[in-house]
């Protein structure tokens, strides 16, 4: 339904700091000889006293489902999407201009907003 193989990760490092999530990754999608692209580990958290780390982890059937169904924040850890940037000032004033209109015409600003915050 979601295109992809969901798994719970776990990592022994004995004697050593958390591994890094690339060379995880790199392993993970070796070992279930799929691309390393289309593969996302989040969550790990370290065990106390250190020497293991247990996360979660997804492998997508193809970069597009990837694109689909992972959420935005995740795509701009991965480097897979950009993040918006808006100033303060471009906020403050689609605030103002929802603010000002009234009736019918407040729900158009309103739209006409999200329309330039999307772009």
């Amino acid at each position: 339904m979601l295109k992809r193989r969901q798994f719970v990760v776990d990592v022994t490092h004995p004697g050593k700091a958390s591994q890094p999530k690339k060379e995880l990754t790199a392993l993970v999608a070796k070992l279930h000889k799929a691309n390393e692209k289309d593969t996302v580990l989040y969550g790990f958290k370290s065990v106390f006293g250190g020497g293991r780390s247990t996360g979660f982890g997804l492998i997508y059937d193809s970069s597009a489902d990837l694109a689909k169904f992972e959420p935005k924040y995740r795509l701009i850890r991965s480097s897979l999407a950009t993040k918006k940037t808006r100033t303060r000032k471009q906020w403050k004033d689609q605030k103002r201009k929802i603010k000002r209109t009234w009736g019918t015409g407040r729900r158009e600003a309103n739209r006409a907003a999200k329309k330039a915050a999307a772009s």
